[in-house]
């Protein structure tokens, strides 16, 4: 897309915010529907985001099979108490049928050793590449560089968004449903395709009034070599730990053993149990795994390397903006699928990380799309000619164009109180009091620096800080809130499971946070 450099104001049934696989779907299906819809993305649609960086497994199962009992079996069994039969169910037919569907469209999946169409894992550039097509085939406008600042609203319906293109231009589009279909929040942690994912959409949402859940289960780290950016973590379901000496490492998940080792000199991994077959398979099914190891002239199934573990939030972790069956979050007029959505119903207190998630992006698109374009037809008739105001918080600069060093002063003190695995991986009340004291601390600085710039890149950056500094707030303010261990939230203080039923803890507020028992 090429912006007039005035801006624009356009208009349509559905606004989708996100060009994910998430926000792919979702403007597919509003489309298919008849709706009239444009995607803006903060990238170009088909190269941004996690999945287009690298390989992503996704749940294939057939109806009525027995693997299918097994995955929902699974599910729900690692789930801890917050996952349900029901969403796993739709989660896993809905994504069966349109993996389906992508082979009618011209995607080439792999073949396993018996010649057999094998649809659990999809090439992420290939697969993006092939959804960008689909959309304009299927007539969506795509602003590519545009991202979405704030939404808009009308006597308390969300009624469209505005925000800059790469060249500075303001873009408004005003519609009957908006999706926020933007991924989740890794904090700038360099885990490969995160970087641009630092929880825009959950800000926006929450300054519109939609409440967030689940964000207490983020204590989500990958693994990685030391000078990589991947975190595919398959390959060390077959590995061997080891310290400095060469002394071997055990006790817990891959993941505990690491966190537990770091703090106290390099850790090592050796892909040593892995069959000839097995090494085939993740050589040519997940070469992304391999190529930084390949380039550093290491073959990590007969050599030892360094490994260390790179935060991935709300991406790989759980929590987002709370939906109902719909994808309809309780913002009038606003919808949300993907990372961006909280997924406790279909992954309980663990990572989604992989195959889950990827289905789960499948899933919400289709349905967000289905129900955002329901929801602008039965709207229609009013028009789009109703007053709008932005969604934003009184006296705020941290929209505005800040300079520089404020927006690098601000993610300094959110990665500090984010990143550390003393903080974040496991955490207890005084850790999580005193981070959030000193966020709540940057908050306000933040918030009344001033502007001192009229680059439109520091307008960005500004808006991608607040959104961390937000989800840093909302991640600790939850966990406080839930005294026990389950799944990815880790209490020193109190490493049991509550004896009750499990609770669901939702988020709302942005100046004042509050989290409250959903109903």
């Amino acid at each position: 897309m090429t912006a007039e450099p005035e801006g624009f104001v356009l208009t349509a049934d559905v606004l989708v915010l996100g060009g994910g696989p998430a926000g792919a779907w979702t403007a597919i299906m509003a489309a298919e529907r008849g709706a009239s819809v444009v995607l803006a993305d903060k990238g170009r649609v088909g190269t941004s985001g996690a999945t287009a960086a690298a390989n992503t497994a996704v749940i294939d199962v057939a109806p009525g099979s027995v693997a299918r009992r097994h995955v929902i079996g699974r599910r729900l069994e690692r789930g801890l108490g917050l996952a349900q039969a029901e969403w796993i169910e739709r989660m896993v037919d809905e994504a069966h049928t349109r993996l389906r569907q992508l082979a009618e469209w011209g995607y080439a999946f792999a073949r396993n050793d018996r010649g057999e169409i094998y649809r659990g894992s999809l090439r992420g550039p290939d697969y993006m590449q092939l959804l960008r097509r689909r959309l304009h085939k299927a007539g969506v406008r795509l602003l590519d560089h545009s991202p979405a600042f704030k939404l808009l609203l009308s006597d308390g319906e969300v009624v469209g968004a505005e925000g800059l293109t790469r060249a500075g231009a303001p873009w408004t589009v005003q519609s009957d449903a908006v999706v926020v279909a933007t991924g989740g929040c890794a904090f700038m942690s360099k885990a490969l395709g995160t970087y641009g994912l630092t929880g825009d959409g959950l800000l926006m949402a929450a300054e519109a009034g939609a409440r967030l859940s689940g964000m207490e289960f983020s204590g989500q780290y990958g693994i990685s070599h030391v000078d990589a950016t991947v975190t595919k973590n398959l390959i060390y379901d077959w590995a061997t730990f080891s310290d400095e000496r060469g002394r071997v490492l055990d006790g817990g998940d891959v993941f505990e053993i690491v966190a537990r080792n770091l703090p106290f000199g390099p850790v090592y991994a050796i892909i040593d149990k892995a069959s000839p077959a097995i090494e085939e398979g993740l050589r040519q099914g997940q070469p992304n795994i391999l190529l930084p190891l390949d380039r550093l002239g290491i073959d990590p199934f007969r050599q030892r390397f360094p490994v260390t573990l790179r935060y991935e939030g709300t991406v790989r972790g759980v929590g987002g903006i709370a939906v109902d069956r719909n994808c309809a979050t309780s913002a009038p007029g606003l919808f949300a699928a993907g990372d961006a959505a909280s997924r406790e119903f279909v992954v309980g207190a663990v990572s989604g990380g992989g195959g889950p998630n990827s289905t789960w992006a499948i899933a919400s698109g289709v349905w967000a799309g289905e129900a955002a374009s329901d929801y602008a037809a039965r709207n229609r008739p009013r028009g789009r000619a109703r007053p709008a105001a932005l969604a934003e918080r009184a006296n705020s600069q941290a929209s505005g164009n800040l300079n520089a060093d404020a927006c690098v002063s601000a993610i300094e003190a959110i990665q500090s109180e984010i990143f550390p695995l003393e903080r974040n991986f496991t955490r207890d009340e005084m850790t999580i009091r005193g981070s959030l004291s000193r966020l709540d601390s940057a908050w306000r600085a933040f918030e009344t620096a001033k502007a001192s710039s009229q680059e439109s890149k520091n307008s960005h950056r500004a808006r991608e800080t607040a959104a961390m500094l937000a989800s840093a707030r909302w991640i600790y303010a939850s966990a406080l809130q839930r005294p026990e261990t389950r799944g990815i939230h880790r209490r020193r203080d109190y490493p049991g499971c509550e004896s009750a039923p499990p609770r669901r803890l939702q988020i709302r507020g942005v100046e004042r946070v509050v989290v409250e028992q959903a109903q």
